[in-house]
């Protein structure tokens, strides 16, 4: 376990937890994230089963896609969904992903979604999304707490920002930095 451990504690493996109301209900992750050709695998799990036909499973997947696409310049997303699970895989279908050549007879199928499948094909379900969000954080943004800070997790973002010449505006606050596209 701790060989595991040690195997995705680093940069280019994150797990979140979902949290909502006060409650942990989830985890999504992107793993496997290769910085030069960027491109990860994402996945997203509820253990608490009251949530997972409401709008916070969609929300939390879209918040990381647009965080790949939108702020980490990211080429591509994998994700893997079971052969049977008829609605997370029109769900997929819906943000733009598809399924990768020689996957058909899988039983835990690999899909990908490009960025331009992303902003081509989910439009309609991003902008029902659009309802959630509220005034303060017009389109969005990136914050980098002060933790990440002491972490050297946010120099290591700038740096990778600075790199792949991704120019994000960005505005020092109480809380950390926050990064606006």
């Amino acid at each position: 376990q701790q060989k595991w451990f040690e195997g995705i504690n680093n940069f280019n493996n994150y797990y979140y937890i979902v949290e909502y109301q006060g409650r942990k209900i989830g985890l999504i992750n992107d793993k496997n994230m290769d910085w030069e050709a960027r491109t990860s695998e994402s996945g997203l799990f509820f253990w608490d089963m009251e949530f997972i036909n409401t709008f916070i499973p969609v929300l939390t997947s879209l918040v990381l896609l647009d965080t790949g696409f939108s702020y980490l310049d990211w080429n591509i997303s994998y994700i893997h969904v079971l052969k049977g699970n008829a609605p997370a895989i029109g769900y997929v279908h819906q943000l733009g992903y598809e399924l990768c050549k020689g996957q058909e007879n899988e039983e835990n199928q690999l899909y990908f979604l490009s960025k331009e499948n992303f902003n081509l094909k989910g439009q309609k379900i991003r902008r029902a999304a659009e309802a959630f969000k509220d005034d303060k954080s017009d389109n969005g943004y990136l914050l980098l707490e002060k933790i990440d800070y002491e972490s050297g997790l946010a120099q290591t973002i700038e740096a990778y920002f600075s790199q792949a010449g991704i120019h994000l505006k960005s505005k020092d606050t109480e809380q950390g930095k926050m990064f606006f596209r």
